[in-house]
């Protein structure tokens, strides 16, 4: 694909029951496939500032309490890097349940307490970082697993990363 050829992705998540390590995986098999370079680290293994330079960063947390956990949110505080940075985000949310009637919540009353993207979004865009993707996979219970049919969503966020990333290159170029 034009404007990827030699693209280096950083992927930063954090994972306590392995469900953001899974969907890490398997973004970078899916860029690996595209020709795509990614180097996945979780959050307890690297610094902020150790954080190598590439084209794109891509950022994961699972949410807690409808916020990202704490070690992402104090990891992205602390990212040294430029404003014009471009990242993307691929969290690990609790899949919505019913309420007592067996009514399962409207997207818009879901955005009222699932705040983990917007939360890191307003770390990064406060340090004038720029967004091209974001995209949640659901957890079905606690500790998993993931919702059905999610390895789909991690290729659409994948080929959605990929066609920006060209439609950029070829602006620029």
């Amino acid at each position: 694909m034009e404007g990827v050829d030699d693209m280096k992705i950083e992927y930063v998540h954090a994972s306590k029951f392995g469900n953001g390590a899974e969907v890490a995986a398997e973004f970078k098999a899916r860029m690996a496939k595209r020709g795509v370079e990614v180097d996945v680290h979780h959050v307890h293994s690297i610094t902020a500032t150790q954080l190598p330079p590439a084209d794109l960063y891509v950022f994961s947390s699972p949410g807690r309490m409808g916020r990202p956990i704490r070690s992402i949110h104090r990891f992205l505080k602390e990212l040294p890097l430029p404003a014009g940075t471009r990242y993307a985000l691929l969290t690990t949310e609790m899949a919505p349940k019913p309420d007592k009637t067996g009514r399962m919540p409207t997207e818009e009353e879901i955005c009222r307490y699932e705040h983990v993207r917007p939360r890191m979004n307003e770390v990064l865009h406060d340090k004038g970082m720029v967004e091209i993707a974001e995209e949640k996979v659901y957890v079905t219970g606690m500790k998993g697993p993931l919702e059905d049919g999610w390895r789909d969503k991690v290729g659409a966020f994948a080929d959605r990363v990929l066609a920006v990333t060209a439609v950029a290159a070829c602006l620029i170029g």
